[in-house]
């Protein structure tokens, strides 16, 4: 990692759900490219863990990552794989033992004050906020910024380019995770070209 905390590498992370295998290291090289080196890898998919073992052998300059990380063995699935950091929709006990015992680093999903009072019981301050926009979105992160002024977030769902910034401006923010930079038709397509001035637009969102 080029950054002392996950949340400082990329003022977006890419969200990203691959469906076929051949996909995993052009789409990785167009987010390097677009200046995003990044990425968060859904295990939502069959081919999800290979994606992350060819990204990993084949795009080293890309700081690859696994998400939707939901019952403790993917976390040792996903490191074995090659992935450098994991990304929690939730938090349990078990599955905050299961990522930290990993040695990467990792965003456990958090969605209430409650939830995010007990991950930083566990010790933990860099969370994900999910889902970002059904939570209470930008004015939801502004309330507890104050009561809560350790934890810090990547919002992470139904997040557009429209109500980037928003989030970014926030002090309890420092990233956010989007989807919108690799829809599934341009996939489908092949349209690397797509990703990449996604990404590009991306990067510009931190310097507006």
């Amino acid at each position: 990692m080029s950054a002392d905390s996950l949340l400082d590498v990329v003022p977006v992370m890419p969200v990203v759900v691959l469906q076929r295998l051949e996909d995993a290291v052009p789409v990785a090289r167009a987010l390097v490219a677009g200046g995003l080196p990044a990425i968060e890898l859904t295990l939502r998919t069959d081919v999800a863990l290979d994606a992350i073992r060819r990204i990993a052998d084949e795009v080293p300059e890309i700081l690859v990552g696994a998400g939707t990380i939901v019952r403790p063995e993917h976390a040792d699935l996903a490191a074995a794989a090659g992935a450098r950091f994991l990304v929690s929709p939730g938090a349990t006990p078990a599955l905050l033992e299961a990522m930290a015992a990993t040695g990467l680093p990792f965003l456990p999903g958090t969605a209430t004050v409650s939830e995010v009072l007990s991950v930083l019981e566990a010790g933990f301050t860099e969370m994900k906020f999910f889902p970002a926009e059904a939570a209470g979105g930008v004015p939801y992160l502004r309330s507890i910024a104050s009561p809560v002024p350790d934890a810090r977030f990547c919002p992470t769902g139904g997040i557009t380019p429209a109500t980037a910034a928003a989030y970014l401006s926030l002090p309890n923010v420092g990233c956010i995770g989007g989807s919108w930079l690799t829809p599934a038709d341009a996939l489908a397509a092949g349209d690397y070209g797509l990703v990449e001035r996604r990404a590009r637009e991306a990067v510009a969102l931190e310097s507006g």
